[in-house]
């Protein structure tokens, strides 16, 4: 009887160890998703990079009506909270020598892009908001050597 009740005691112990070192050690994450809009119309090409400090950044695809949904870790598990840069990378291939830009170069690095979200709680309204400060979508060819 108490070798019986010895084993299910050790048994329960090592199930409940296994339990504990199954957690979640990534950072909270709350859902965010919003729009990317380029001088008030829809941007529909790219995606969306979220860039907290010190953690894995958060990215989501932009569909045709600019809508996106920002991932981490999983499919659409959000951003970590704070207060974080971003950019946009509005690129499209056109061929094997050349791209077209759907929004300005500078929107496309972080640092540079000026754009920064706060993350406080979910969200399905998030709004970005660009400019092409005069100028329009262009084609980029490459070297081909």
């Amino acid at each position: 009887m108490f070798r019986l009740l010895f084993q299910r005691f050790a048994i329960g112990l090592v199930l409940l160890s296994l339990a504990v070192g199954c957690g979640d050690n990534r950072p909270k994450r709350v859902p965010v998703s919003g729009r990317v809009l380029i001088d008030g119309e829809p941007l529909s090409h790219g995606f969306v990079q979220v860039v907290p400090a010190g953690d894995r950044a958060a990215t989501g695809k932009i569909g045709s009506d600019g809508r996106f949904t920002l991932t981490t870790f999983e499919p659409e598990d959000g951003c970590v909270l704070g207060t974080h840069p971003v950019a946009v990378i509005a690129t499209e291939s056109i061929d094997g020598s050349s791209q077209r830009w759907h929004a300005p170069k500078k929107y496309m690095d972080s640092t540079t892009s000026g754009l920064r979200i706060e993350v406080t709680e979910p969200t399905d309204s998030m709004e970005l908001n660009l400019s092409w400060d005069g100028g329009q979508p262009f084609v980029e060819k490459f070297d081909s050597e």
